[in-house]
């Protein structure tokens, strides 16, 4: 028997390439003579540069930059020396939730301006196209401070720069409009009211691609502020004012950013990362679906067409995972295929009918699996080994 395994990362525990190799010892102890083939996946966020640096190998650059707090943390940029030019980064690196502790998380004050230095290492090493993993971010800046790291520092009222110097932290609160009652006395006097544009924020001829996992716009009811602000820590007030803000920055762009799109605030994908999709979609780039990308690139497609079984998952299968997000985008694929495709997760909150209808045969929780939250987040390596060995006995043709 032939089984594809490609899960995601289990946020927080497992990468996807420890996920995946989990699995596939799992699935050994039962059947070692079935033929196991490890794709792990991602679809833009956290794991995006691992995972396709462990399917198409290239050249890994390290790069000092900042997190959302304006930390020194460490990233990297993956450059693959093919004709295009082509380099990846991955925006977690820089303004991922995991690199921000609890106590920690406000994103009416983190800032995106560490994924300034990864782009800019990565065009400084030749590279003329960049595509940018977008996900798992901690930020809800609308990209203030990537444009602030590129040289565009948005300005107040009075024509003075919000982040002076190039300070990280442009944030969403300093973009606000001044007229939304729930801006604190602090941000008052800034209303993002025009932008400083250095020189040259992207180089002519270098292309920007955001690869990401949702399709959700940069504000309203769908948008950043109100589907992940409260993940990050936003209260039902911080949402009001970080909505508002980013409306606000979205206005200021389409100003004063020559190309960017007339309807910026709606653009499918530019709510991704806290707005860091709309703010590559300001500087010109496209939005393209990871997990698409990464099928793609790691041959995906056509190992899905001679496979028997298809295993994969992430931490959280739930509603979101239905939304554009890898686990549907593959489970659609072998559905399309006839091949069946089963879901192994840290938690499984979807109905077996939405199940049914993304293209997954069954779906196992880890949670349900140990019958405890706690085991489950502790040693998601054994539990994944368990359920593999179980679904061998139940799949394979030993």
């Amino acid at each position: 028997m032939r089984v594809l395994i490609c899960p995601d990362k289990f946020a927080g525990t497992l990468t996807a390439v420890e996920a995946a190799q989990a699995v596939a010892d799992g699935w050994h102890e039962t059947a070692p003579a079935d033929e196991l083939i490890c794709r792990p996946i991602a679809d833009g966020g956290p794991g995006f540069v691992e995972v396709l640096h462990a399917s198409i190998g290239g050249d890994l650059i390290e790069v000092d930059t900042t997190d959302p707090l304006g930390r020194p943390v460490l990233g990297a940029v993956l450059l693959t020396g093919d004709a295009s030019g082509t380099a990846y980064v991955e925006s977690a690196q820089a303004c991922g939730l995991h690199l921000v502790e609890p106590g920690e998380r406000d994103p009416k004050v983190t800032s995106s301006y560490g994924l300034g230095a990864l782009i800019t290492a990565a065009i400084e090493s030749g590279a003329r196209r960049v595509v940018i993993g977008l996900g798992g971010s901690a930020t809800n800046d609308g990209g203030a401070g990537l444009l602030a790291a590129l040289g565009a520092v948005g300005l107040d009222a009075a024509g003075e720069p919000l982040a002076p110097g190039g300070a990280a932290l442009t944030t969403c609160t300093s973009l606000a409009l001044t007229a939304t009652t729930q801006i604190p006395p602090s941000a008052q006097s800034v209303d993002g009211a025009g932008l400083q544009a250095g020189a040259g924020l992207v180089p002519a001829g270098v292309e920007l691609i955001a690869a990401t996992d949702v399709d959700n716009p940069l504000t309203g009811l769908h948008g950043a502020s109100a589907v992940y602000g409260p993940q990050k820590g936003a209260t039902p007030q911080d949402v009001t004012l970080l909505d508002a803000a980013l409306a606000n920055w979205a206005a200021v762009l389409e100003r004063q950013l020559p190309g960017c799109p007339a309807t910026l605030a709606e653009l499918p994908g530019g709510g991704a990362a806290g707005g860091l999709g709309a703010a590559i979609l300001a500087l010109g780039g496209t939005v393209s679906s990871g997990i698409d990308l990464v099928r793609e690139l790691t041959g995906l497609d056509e190992v899905l067409e001679n496979a028997d079984l298809v295993i994969t998952g992430e931490g959280s299968f739930d509603h979101q995972s239905l939304r554009g997000k890898a686990i549907s985008g593959l489970a659609g694929a072998a559905r399309d295929l006839g091949v069946p495709c089963v879901v192994l997760a840290g938690r499984v909150t979807t109905g077996r009918r939405e199940q049914g209808a993304a293209g997954v045969t069954e779906a196992y929780a880890l949670v349900d699996h140990f019958g405890s939250v706690d085991l489950a987040l502790a040693e998601p390596a054994r539990g994944l080994r368990e359920l593999a060995t179980r679904l061998a006995r139940q799949w394979s043709r030993r």
